[in-house]
């Protein structure tokens, strides 16, 4: 009777799988099919920036370097007097992006703004301005601030963060529970650790697509509407989020059974197959599959993620549980099985994390040069240190010590695990960032490579100021004003001026543009190398001003 009942529970757990799976299907059928593509950079425009045409255009032309998806009013032309010029909703044509606009408008100075979506899901954004007849003072662009608020960009950060551990928390317990775990010994602590796993990727899933619509429109983390999620949901990245959703739904019928008792071969191989499922989605919803191999892309960064799941959390089951719980005989069987395991699961790593470096990095310098690079050197130190002690744990293994004295062992275990949660935090920070492949090349190269980004604080606002590329020659200022509660602040007028001190070099005025009510934009040239002082004046009333000074480092 017992096996009578048994097999429905299992068909009944299959058949809810397949239910999970069919969400998963609908969901890719309903995703956009998107070129390869990543940070997509604005190559040209017609009229062109700072150009003068002797008579109103009825369109203005975008042509960006790779494919890019609308942010929902984001893209806007102001015309002299602060009204809108442009007309009806702008059209995509791969990069090319069509704005239509009032030819019969007045002489003087435009000013064009935008915001879209590159094909790795990254916003993209940026200002120009073009007259008509002779220049005039440029406008203001008063609708909202075009930049991710500093909370959300955070938010999401700690999002991909949670994801990860949630993997690790998930793929460590199931794993050991399926081939390791003593009958003897209870189940239900390493059980109760899978499903807070399973429940912390669900969560950062959610996350993910709640954040993606101020991320990608710019606002606070409530400021969403139903036509973002709408975009959101259209998308690529969107799609593999919901797929993610459908597998781990699939997942748990499957779950359940599994960490209760030992697991048939059958469910154990869907189980699987759901889990291979669930890893591709990661990768399918950021760089890789923008890279310029992208099959190849998704799939090693699948295998690395995977691993990387592996591997520390089966380190996680051997500190928590079984070194402590486990009895000589015990571990004298499970040590040796999972340090194959183990050398198996780095070897992976090693090998998916070469080849997806050699894509995303292209050439040395950019390992130097970028933002992106430097951050994966720093993956690289922290891994080798982890990997001289996995190396002690695995000779203890080898001269049997391990079995007799288990304490060594789960010292060096805890050292792997506390090095690799801040090798988890650099990993969701590098997918936040501009791979150095494109860092390094095309004209945005300079800006991402030497990025010099600080923020300064007053009584009366704080301003944001980025530099870039923070080199000698020609440089872009970014200003951003926020009140005490980070919310964009006007600013009626900016001021600022560059000096070298040290070289004897005077004040340098910045000529400023104000793109947006809180959001300013200038150029300058910086002829030396050092350490520049620039002084930002920011008024917002007739009689409130604040002035603060940034040393910025110029190589």
């Amino acid at each position: 009777m017992s096996g009578m009942t048994v097999a429905p529970r299992r068909w009944a757990a299959r058949l809810a799988a397949a239910a999970g799976l069919l969400v998963t299907v609908v969901a890719l059928l309903i995703a956009p099919a998107t070129s390869a593509s990543a940070h997509a950079v604005l190559e040209s425009s017609s009229p062109a920036a700072s150009s003068i045409v002797p008579s109103g255009p009825s369109e203005v032309v975008l042509t960006f370097s790779e494919s890019v998806r609308k942010v929902p009013d984001k893209i806007r032309v102001i015309a002299p007097d602060g009204s809108r010029a442009d007309r009806g909703e702008p059209s995509f044509s791969g990069g090319v992006v069509t704005i239509p606009v009032d030819p019969a408008g007045s002489r003087g100075t435009y000013l064009v703004s935008f915001r879209v979506i590159s094909a790795d899901s990254h916003p993209v954004s940026g200002a120009f301005t073009y007259s008509v007849g002779a220049p005039s003072t440029p406008p203001v662009d008063s609708g909202t601030d075009s930049r991710a608020n500093p909370v959300v960009e955070t938010a999401v950060k700690v999002a991909r963060f949670l994801g990860y551990a949630g993997l690790v928390l998930l793929v460590g317990p199931a794993l050991v529970l399926a081939a390791l775990w003593p009958r003897r010994l209870s189940r239900r602590g390493p059980t109760r650790l899978a499903w807070i796993g399973l429940g912390l990727v669900a969560f950062a899933t959610l996350a993910d697509l709640w954040l993606q619509v101020p991320y990608t429109a710019g606002g606070g983390l409530f400021e969403v509407t139903g036509e973002g999620f709408g975009s959101v949901f259209g998308s690529a990245f969107g799609a593999a989020h919901l797929v993610r959703l459908g597998l781990l739904a699939a997942s748990v019928f499957l779950l359940r059974p599994l960490l209760a008792r030992p697991a048939g071969r059958a469910d154990a191989i869907i189980l699987a197959v759901l889990g291979g499922a669930a890893l591709l989605t990661w990768p399918l919803a950021g760089h890789p599959a923008a890279s310029p191999a992208p099959a190849v892309s998704v799939v090693v960064d699948a295998v690395h993620l995977g691993s990387m799941a592996v591997w520390l959390g089966g380190l996680l089951m051997l500190a928590v549980f079984l070194l402590r719980q486990a009895d000589e005989r015990e571990l004298g069987a499970i040590l040796p099985i999972w340090s194959r395991w183990a050398a198996l699961a780095v070897s992976a790593l090693l090998l998916a994390g070469t080849v997806q470096a050699l894509i995303e990095v292209a050439t040395p310098q950019a390992l130097f040069d970028t933002t992106y690079g430097r951050l994966l050197l720093a993956k690289i130190g922290l891994f080798a240190l982890v990997i001289g002690v996995a190396a002690y744990s695995r000779q203890l293994v080898r001269s049997r010590v391990a079995a007799q004295r288990p304490a060594p062992v789960r010292r060096a275990v805890l050292v792997e695990l506390a090095v690799t949660v801040v090798v988890l935090a650099v990993s969701a920070t590098l997918v936040q960032t501009t791979p150095a492949r494109t860092a390094a090349a095309g004209p945005s190269a300079g800006a991402e490579s030497g990025l010099f980004s600080t923020r300064l604080s007053s009584p009366l606002l704080s301003v944001e100021v980025e530099v870039s590329p923070a080199e000698r020659g020609n440089n872009s200022v970014h200003l951003y004003a926020y009140d005490k509660d980070n919310k964009p602040q006007l600013v009626a007028e900016w001021k600022a001026t560059a000096a070298l001190p040290s070289a004897g070099i005077e004040p340098i005025e910045v000529p400023l543009l104000r793109l947006t009510d809180s959001h300013a934009y200038g150029d300058v040239s910086l002829p030396a190398a050092g350490d520049w002082e620039i002084k930002i004046t920011a008024r917002t009333t007739d009689i409130d001003q604040a002035t603060v000074t940034a040393t910025v480092p110029i190589r």
